[in-house]
């Protein structure tokens, strides 16, 4: 992937901007501020993921077909990423429950220090990870971001639920 070209786009979310930054046809970030020393290239975010970003944000879709990559991180850091994507839509896990997962159980430090570097957050779902006794704990995006994707992913597993 070294020669592979990385521009960004960008998406207006609910949240506010968001930019999407590719590695080729990879998804390889999102950030929430834009990158710096990326080069822009308007409208080359396929229109697949566009249709899964807006779904998402409508409560409709729970998870992201869009391929990634990672081009950074250690193999923890790496594993950790991975784990949270076992966190089903509209639940939380703990830290202690990721490092339990990755094999680290005295590890949840770590693992707070591993999500704060999470390249790729909502679409591996960092904001699903809260500490042992229910609060919040940190989001690299900003506390009020992570509350408001953990209500927005209740609320429509809420509706969903209740359409069974």
């Amino acid at each position: 992937m070294n020669n592979t070209p990385v521009f960004y786009d960008t998406y207006i979310s609910p949240l506010g901007p968001l930019y999407f930054i590719f590695a080729g046809k990879y998804l390889s970030g999102v950030s929430f501020t834009k990158p710096e020393r990326v080069p822009f290239k308007k409208g080359l975010t396929p229109a697949g993921f566009i249709r899964e970003m807006k779904g998402y944000f409508k409560g409709s879709q729970k998870g992201f077909k869009q391929k990634t990559v990672f081009l950074e991180g250690t193999e923890f850091e790496q594993d950790v990423w991975r784990a949270l994507n076992e966190i089903p839509f509209g639940e939380t896990r703990t830290y202690k429950w990721i490092a339990e997962n990755v094999g680290r159980p005295k590890a949840s430090r770590a693992v707070g220090q591993a999500l704060s570097k999470n390249p790729l957050p909502i679409i591996i779902p960092c904001h699903r990870v809260i500490e042992s006794d229910g609060s919040m704990g940190g989001y690299s995006s900003g506390i009020n971001n992570k509350v408001r994707l953990l209500e927005m992913e209740y609320y429509a597993k809420q509706q969903i639920e209740k359409t069974l």
